[in-house]
């Protein structure tokens, strides 16, 4: 995850005497203790289990056609359109259960995560070098919370692809992961698509989060404001704005391996042998064009309003728990108490 940076960081900051005040905060926000990521980890597994949930039938359509492009090959609401011909409007809404399942509990580890990692790698370095390396920061916190998030999420995804890709190979959810461990077993079942999901996740979560810090910091600027000076509507409303834009370019990053975690979890793809095997196959079958072009434009929609979905509700919830979200701010701007 290259965090040498923390490393070298540390050793001019070993000692820093200013990082926390003695009331226990960072920056002048806080305090930061178990109650807040609690709280943080409860509004990310929310935010997380509504937006993916609410965009299934966007995702149903997306996955259908990497799939089978020959067959769903009308575009976004084309593809709706024939699945509903074929399966009726129920088809649309096909592996809700695991979806909203498996992303509430990544959201937890996700969004819970990222404040973890970020404010106590801020408290260890001091508050004058989390500021210069906030970028930084935003990358190695959102990558070490993915990775923890994936080991959870996998055998979500996995009985999500297969009741997407066979409609009638389970009546729900439970009955996929049965049936799957019976005829795949753990690794096999659960975890064929590991690898993928975390080339797909990672890169995308890194993009999000430090663009969506980014733009928001842009239009707090542009605004001539603060998020300490706006109101809890205002930095919503700033969270939805920079969540688009953070989402469409990590929905561009991650797509090729958005589009592998598909193809390796229909049944059959990439052939015999082990999952690096598959992968390999499946990679030279499709070409880099067809992995990074194929189902785009959907993905890019369900992105793009997922993630300002997920930033906005993260707020919302925060506020309603009694928590406020931690943000990067200049030390020289913080009035000392």
């Amino acid at each position: 995850l290259k965090l040498q940076f923390l490393y070298l960081i540390a050793r001019h900051h070993t000692a820093p005497t200013t990082t926390m005040s003695s009331d226990g905060k960072f920056m002048g926000q806080g305090p930061f203790e178990l109650k807040y990521f609690i709280q943080s980890a409860i509004a990310g597994g929310i935010c997380c289990s509504v937006t993916h949930g609410g965009v299934v039938p966007v995702d149903v359509v997306k996955t259908r056609i990497q799939l089978d492009p020959k067959t769903y090959c009308d575009g976004l609401i084309g593809g709706a359109r024939r699945i509903v011909a074929t399966e009726g409007a129920k088809g649309l809404l096909t592996g809700l259960g695991p979806t909203a399942q498996g992303y509430f509990v990544q959201g937890w580890f996700k969004f819970g995560g990222v404040e973890y990692f970020k404010i106590n790698i801020g408290k260890r370095i001091g508050e004058k070098a989390a500021w210069e390396n906030r970028n930084k920061i935003y990358l190695a916190s959102s990558a070490m919370a993915e990775f923890i998030a994936d080991i959870f999420l996998c055998p979500y995804e996995a009985c999500r692809i297969r009741l997407v890709s066979q409609p009638d190979y389970a009546s729900g959810m439970g009955a996929a992961a049965k049936r799957m461990m019976a005829e795949q077993g753990i690794l096999g079942g659960f975890y064929a698509g590991f690898i993928p999901i975390l080339c797909k996740q990672i890169p995308y979560t890194m993009a999000k989060f430090a663009v969506q810090g980014q733009a928001a910091e842009a239009i707090y600027k542009a605004k001539g404001t603060t998020p300490k000076e706006c109101t809890a509507n205002q930095n919503v409303i700033i969270s939805l704005q920079s969540g688009v834009i953070a989402g469409v370019v990590a929905a561009i990053i991650s797509h090729p391996a958005d589009t592998l975690l598909s193809k390796i979890n229909k049944k059959g793809a990439g052939g015999d042998g082990g999952m690096l095997q598959r992968l390999g196959n499946i990679a030279r079958e499709e070409g880099m064009m067809r992995l990074c072009t194929v189902g785009l434009p959907a993905r890019c929609v369900m992105i793009g309003s997922l993630t300002a979905g997920q930033f906005g509700i993260f707020d919302t919830v925060m506020g309603m728990t009694g928590a406020k979200k931690f943000h990067f701010v200049d030390p020289a701007t913080v009035k000392s108490a």
